[in-house]
């Protein structure tokens, strides 16, 4: 076996460490977040138990917080508002916290070793404090914490998907794709996971849009496009080229994607669905899955990205195409005009009979 230069085992040697202490930081960096939450779930939880058996007002909660700063004035997180959060983060995930930790639901006793895997720890406190502070129900919480442990979501991309509402979004009663009838299960269920029943471009002004004016409009915020995409996606390009028999044919949007492991065919349309859009999809599928697909690919998937979506209409028009493919709508931000602003902007008699007030 030839041996490496000294240079290059040296620089072999910085690579694999580097490695080393990547990996060790961001385990350090997972334990000391989830000590910090389960410190803070205790403090809320004997909070709540003390207030209950003493019956203590919301006052001992500034008791606590003042006592306590003064005792570790270098420590951060021990404001009278991040008390009151520790409280109701205890108060809201408490039963479900115990119970996955194996505690008891009165009193908490020190956990020896490790804490057990519970995906209340695994993000961030101030992730947390978004969610109760924004998201009232309890099914929604539990379904952006598992997005936001899964997708890496910071602070701000999380209180984005919020705002967009990406749940109703992404979680919906009537399909209007076949991806679980053309997909084997577990590649179905993860397609649906990413798949978003209606797509938000806020990013993009005005909803009466040609459509090279939209795909224009997403190529130059690609950025803020596969952000709402959603987990894995690698643009490749648009107007991508196809010849089939002699003929020309152009795919409006072409990515990949590296959680999927397959072509995504994006084709955008600014009217309403109609059912022929689905014929056209899967014969673009066909031909990238014999032109482009390798062998450790799987099946290439399809989305139709309209302004408006019958899903009665798009049910029935995808549940017999053999290939794997469904439609959602995309929501632009509307466009500012001078008639919208004018209502806003009182006429001249009335900034006079204003004045004269």
């Amino acid at each position: 076996m030839k041996k490496l230069s000294p240079k290059t085992s040296y620089v072999a040697l910085i690579d694999e460490l580097k490695i080393q202490i990547r990996t060790a930081r961001t385990k350090a960096s997972l334990a000391v977040n989830r000590e910090l939450i389960f410190l803070y779930f205790k403090i809320g939880k004997l909070i709540l138990e003390k207030q209950a058996v003493e019956g203590w007002g919301s006052k001992i909660v500034e008791r606590i917080s003042n006592d306590l700063r003064n005792e570790f004035p270098e420590m951060k997180g021990l404001s009278v508002t991040n008390f009151f959060y520790m409280r109701k983060f205890a108060e809201t995930y408490g039963i479900q916290i115990c119970q996955q930790l194996g505690v008891e639901l009165t009193i908490l006793h020190q956990l020896g070793g490790e804490l057990k895997i519970c995906p209340f720890f695994d993000i961030p406190w101030r992730h947390h404090v978004t969610l109760m502070d924004q998201v009232p129900l309890e099914e929604q919480r539990l379904w952006y914490i598992d997005q936001t442990i899964k997708n890496g979501w910071s602070r701000s991309v999380l209180t984005h998907q919020i705002k967009s509402d990406l749940y109703r979004r992404q979680v919906s009663a009537t399909k209007s794709h076949n991806f679980d009838l053309t997909l084997p299960k577990a590649q179905s269920e993860l397609v649906e996971s990413i798949f978003k029943d209606e797509y938000n471009f806020d990013f993009i002004r005005g909803s009466e849009l040609k459509e090279k004016e939209l795909e224009d409009c997403l190529i130059e915020n690609v950025t803020k496009f596969l952000l709402e995409l959603g987990r894995g996606f690698a643009f490749i390009g648009k107007q991508y080229q196809l010849v089939v028999g002699g003929q020309d044919f152009f795919i409006d949007l072409l990515f990949y994607n590296f959680e999927l492991r397959c072509f995504v065919i994006v084709e955008l349309k600014t009217g309403e669905f109609k059912p022929e859009y689905s014929g056209k999809l899967a014969f673009y599928l066909s031909v990238i899955d014999e032109k482009l697909k390798h062998q450790q690919d799987q099946s290439s998937i399809g989305i139709v990205l309209c302004a408006k979506n019958n899903k009665e209409i798009s049910k029935h028009s995808t549940r017999y195409i053999i290939k794997p493919l469904g439609i959602s709508e995309y929501k632009t931000s509307e466009k500012i005009t001078d008639k919208k602003i004018r209502k806003f902007i009182p006429s001249a008699e009335e900034f006079k009979k204003l004045r004269s007030q």
